[in-house]
């Protein structure tokens, strides 16, 4: 890379340095410099942009441009890396800019770069610190020194402040605001007028940092002498928290350089941020840093698992897409079970029969409607474990005579206190070796363990709705036993598009207008086909896309790229192999 020409770029198209009159009016005022005179320097063009000043005192040579060239680039490319709003990422690039112009005595006036840093991230304190550091060893802005830190807890006298001043600190940081309130109340006066004393001075040229985790903290700690902060602290660098996908990205670059991830592993990965971060009381960093171990130590991503309030369960079920006439029954049923908890035994309603048959093509949302409601009933007490036994018919059937009643009462065993979850159950009525009737042992074993465990345990039979009235047909105490009967109908294309977006946006990326047009395209293509998986064929083209849009980033920084799905991106690879 050309630095000089990088540089040129940046100082032309943010700083303006092509129309340095007009910029140095701009800065002044906004650095609340407007009554300071700063001189015009006048600006050559021969060809490319050049200031005069720009030009490094002495005999400074090209080398000597490059490398500082270099070094601006990594601070700004470190900057724009950081977990801070834009406005915080012009301002510290602005202040390096001014160090840069103030060396080479194109900025005469010297500003004391006194700032608030409001962040739970600690790393963004240390990481500001030490970019401000380095760029005063390049540019000699501040006096020569290292960066101290000042623990409010460790503050006892005025002198632990004024020391860390003088023992050759150019960055001070002041951190722990929280401590000063275990202080008695002349300390705090004390305290407050060390930082006056020190920040005031005209000679004492450093950089203040106060670090506390909201603006209410840092107003709390300077609560005595609000003028220190207004007067001295107006300069404001704040977190910008990290979105699931700058989680996501974090974790698996740290990831990729210490254990081999399989596609699936990287999906499980995304699933699980998505379902945790948002929810956390832990900052970034140790969030990050637990799950990194977590995930190393055991060679595996960690499941999900949550308990939740009823009014959150149904915000999950609403935020579903179609599904309106399951949601109505499963609405009208849970007011008939609070109805019968909050009466007890003033009405006379009978026990409520919970077992299902889910009729629906695949991807239609069974198994996710199977999941709410075990949360559902679980919440409302009728069930003892928030679980859901999922299996099919090769879990239930055994390959010779004796085995299939033990091995289907073990299922039942294990479901016990929650549901169970049959999935393409009409195979227990096609499946099974013909004429030995162990399909039909397994299907009477249920049929068995649903009247004995009703008050523990709750059967969801699902599939396909035509090849279910055959699994119905097989015994006819299925029917009898079975309370409530749902369908769920295929998705319309509108319905799979709005599926796509929000597990996009589930995931932190943003989707352009031509990429949602190529997912249409495809399942206009695919609707018609056999099998057609609706909302699981979706979410193949989301897996999909997301794995061809990381190999199309691989060597891209810029994070609006990275956050963005393209035409490009939208894979159409295997769909047919779902």
């Amino acid at each position: 890379m050309n630095t000089r020409d990088f540089l040129s770029d940046i100082y032309s198209d943010f700083f303006g340095i092509e129309k340095l009159e007009a910029e140095n009016e701009k800065m002044r005022k906004e650095l609340g410099l407007d009554k300071v005179e700063v001189p015009v320097i006048e600006v050559k063009k021969p060809g490319t942009a050049v200031v005069e000043g720009e030009k490094l005192t002495g005999t400074a040579n090209e080398k000597e441009k490059d490398l500082r060239d270099k070094e601006m680039v990594r601070w700004f490319t470190k900057i724009d890396e950081m977990y801070i709003t834009d406005a915080s990422k012009n301002f510290l690039k602005k202040i390096i800019e001014y160090m840069r112009k103030y060396n080479e005595q194109i900025e005469k006036s010297y500003i004391s770069f006194h700032m608030q840093i409001v962040t739970k991230n600690k790393e963004i304190v240390e990481d500001v610190a030490q970019i401000l550091h380095e760029s005063n060893k390049r540019f000699a802005y501040l006096k020569s020194g290292n960066i101290g830190k000042v623990s409010m807890y460790d503050v006892g006298r005025k002198e632990d402040i004024s020391r860390t001043y003088v023992e050759r600190n150019s960055i001070v940081v002041l951190k722990d605001l929280k401590g000063l309130d275990l202080a008695e109340e002349r300390l705090k006066d004390v305290v407050l007028y060390a930082i006056e004393e020190n920040v005031s001075s005209a000679t004492n040229k450093t950089i203040t940092i106060v670090s506390g985790s909201s603006k209410d903290e840092i107003n709390s700690f300077f609560a005595k002498n609000s003028n220190l902060l207004e007067k001295n602290f107006s300069f404001v660098v704040e977190e910008a928290v990290p979105d699931t996908q700058d989680v996501y990205n974090d974790i698996l670059k740290r990831l990729e350089g210490n254990m081999e991830l399989s596609d699936e592993m990287k999906v499980s990965l995304l699933d699980y941020i998505s379902n945790t971060y948002s929810k956390t009381s832990l900052d970034f960093p140790a969030y990050r840093d637990n799950l990194y171990n977590s995930i190393v130590f055991n060679k595996e991503i960690p499941k999900y698992h949550a308990d939740k309030s009823l009014e959150e369960i149904f915000a999950d079920l609403n935020e579903l897409v179609g599904l309106q006439k399951v949601k109505k029954v499963l609405n009208d049923l849970v007011d008939l079970i609070e109805l019968k908890n909050k009466t007890k035994d003033d009405l006379k309603i009978k026990d409520i029969n919970l077992h299902m048959v889910f009729l629906g093509n695949p991807g239609t949302g069974k198994t996710t409607v199977a999941r709410i409601i075990a949360e559902i009933l679980y919440n409302l007490n009728y069930i003892k474990q928030n679980k859901l036994i999922e299996v099919s018919s090769k879990d239930l059937v055994g390959e010779y005579v004796g085995q299939t009643a033990p091995k289907t009462m073990s299922v039942v065993e294990k479901a016990l206190g929650g549901v169970l979850f049959v999935d393409e159950a009409y195979s227990l009525a096609s499946g099974g070796r013909e004429g030995n009737g162990f399909n039909e042992e397994a299907i009477a074993t249920l049929i068995q363990a649903m009247e004995n465990y009703r008050d523990n345990l709750v059967v969801i039979f699902a599939g396909y709705t035509e090849e279910m009235q055959d699994f119905l047909n097989a015994n006819s105490g299925i029917v009898s036993r079975i309370g409530y009967t749902l369908e769920f109908d295929d998705y319309t294309p509108d319905e799979l598009i709005a599926i796509f977006n929000g597990m996009m946006k589930k995931s932190g990326f943003i989707v352009t207008d031509d990429a949602i047009t190529e997912v249409r395209k495809l399942i206009d293509e695919y609707k018609g086909t056999k099998n057609f998986g609706n909302a699981r064929f979706v979410r193949s083209v989301y897996e999909k896309s997301i794995l061809k849009h990381a190999s199309n980033t691989k060597n891209k920084k810029r994070k609006s790229i990275l956050k963005t799905i393209t035409k490009e991106d939208i894979s159409a690879e295997d769909l047919l192999k779902m």
